[in-house]
């Protein structure tokens, strides 16, 4: 079971470190993902309160198991991105952008790099350079 908080961990320190940028949402769905965690965070509770107080005025108690699991359902949905965001995280960068990453460092004066970098290195490199660099990085 810690396998699993620890996944859900690294998905939130991976969904901080993510820059968000426009340019990069074509490329990769991160941003959907963060914008889709941090949406149903917000609003899912309240969707969970409505549902329960409904169920409870004007609902008959036959529909009860159909409600929790639907309420459990909603409850799981941001630790559903959460643990994609994880697992994304710890995945090897293909060749092409194992290059790009090597690119970009090589860009930032960064002299070691990772052998075999993930995800995870990758949104630090791209942090790193929307801040100290200009986006025409991006293109190169």
């Amino acid at each position: 079971m810690t396998l699993f908080y620890k996944k859900i961990h690294l998905g939130h320190v991976y969904m901080q470190l993510w820059p968000r940028d426009k340019t990069l949402a074509a490329m990769f769905p991160e941003n959907r993902i963060i914008t889709a965690v941090e949406f149903a965070i917000r609003w899912l509770p309240v969707l969970i309160v409505m549902s329960l107080a409904s169920q409870f005025l004007l609902g008959a108690a036959t529909f009860w198991p159909v409600v929790m699991a639907s309420v459990f359902f909603m409850l799981s949905l941001p630790l559903q991105g959460y643990y994609w965001l994880g697992q994304r995280a710890e995945t090897r960068l293909p060749p092409s952008l194992s290059k790009w990453y090597v690119d970009i460092n090589n860009k930032l004066g960064q002299q070691h790099l990772v052998r075999q970098p993930r995800y995870l290195e990758l949104a630090e490199t791209l942090n790193r350079a929307f801040r100290q660099l200009d986006k025409s990085f991006i293109l190169d």
